[in-house]
């Protein structure tokens, strides 16, 4: 990170930048009040919208935030953009949730610190993907890891045929015969999505013993501290440039906050099982956001995978037990 001036501009993430931009007026503090407390409302707001559209907005809030982030690449590099996505984060579900620390078994708070470290480890492997990665590519390439979870003890014959769509997507994303799939990358999307298995495993765990969105906003505090060595070195830079600040506020806000309130109140209104099948659209949301966002095309191998990986993901979730 040596090297880099504050005045460099941001080049890809500009626009995506500008939205974040405060009045002269508009403190940093009062600007970070006022998030939280509009996240504070959003799921009482959210009833009147169907659970399918709650859904929906979820997943492209998460990969607009993405795309944000990747704009902020060349000034931060992944390793500071996961620090301020994770640092901000939790500083705003902890203001949202304010969950109460005592009470809790040792046994539920080393669940809290094992869940914020793979938090830690699931972000800085996507944001190292994406990097490299056109985002639609690299959430195709993770999404194996929910996709495992979903077979996870599986015996049924149809279970096969769902396993087999997955690692053909997962083959066609291999770098044979094209230099355009960066295979460190793919490698770094693997293990975001091996972390995000886990991820989903512990969420089970944690929401068990620690009520709402608790559980979730003191891991978040551990995932900060865990990657607070990758935003060491652009503490200066941050001082110096308070627009980098506001950035990583709205990237915490798209990619943690507003995701998060929209499908806890999504999943109160519609089975697991639907939940899970529309949530296979991911990689397709990915893939559309860096499509416009990004301008980030994808060849018709990529699209196949794509498509690979989606169908099996879809049809795991419908015709789970």
């Amino acid at each position: 990170m040596v090297g880099r001036k504050p005045s460099i501009s941001i080049r890809r993430g500009e626009a995506c930048l500008a939205l974040f931009e405060p009045r002269a007026y508009l403190s940093l503090g009062h600007w970070y009040g006022s998030v939280a407390r509009h996240l504070g409302g959003l799921r009482t707001a959210a009833g009147a919208v169907p659970p399918t559209g709650l859904l929906l907005a979820s997943m492209l809030s998460v990969q607009v935030g993405a795309a944000v982030a990747k704009g902020l690449f060349h000034v931060l590099g992944p390793g500071g953009t996961v620090f301020l996505r994770i640092g901000f984060g939790a500083l705003v579900l902890l203001a949202v949730e304010r969950p109460r620390l005592r009470g809790y078994t040792r046994v539920d708070y080393a669940a809290v610190v094992l869940f914020g470290l793979v938090v830690a480890g699931m972000n800085t492997a996507f944001y190292n993907a994406i990097a490299r990665l056109p985002l639609g590519i690299a959430v195709t390439a993770e999404f194996v890891g929910p996709l495992g979870v979903a077979m996870l003890g599986s015996r049924r014959r149809l279970d096969l045929l769902w396993g087999g769509l997955a690692a053909t997507g997962i083959v066609l994303l291999a770098p044979i015969g094209s230099g355009s799939i960066d295979p460190v990358g793919i490698g770094f999307a693997l293990a975001a999505g091996a972390g995000w298995a886990a991820y989903i495993l512990l969420n089970v765990r944690v929401g068990r013993a620690f009520p709402a969105g608790a559980g979730l906003a003191m891991a978040l505090a551990v995932a900060a501290l865990a990657v607070l060595p990758l935003g060491a070195g652009e503490a200066g830079l941050l001082l110096d440039n308070p627009h980098l600040v506001l950035a990583g506020i709205g990237v915490a806000v798209l990619s943690t906050a507003v995701p998060f309130s929209l499908e806890h109140a999504a999943l109160k209104r519609m089975p697991a099982r639907t939940f899970g099948v529309l949530m296979s659209l991911e990689p397709a949301i990915a893939a559309l956001v860096g499509a416009v966002v990004l301008a980030e095309l994808l060849e018709a191998r990529g699209l196949v995978a794509l498509a690979c990986v989606t169908i099996a993901s879809a049809g795991a979730a419908r015709f789970a037990k």
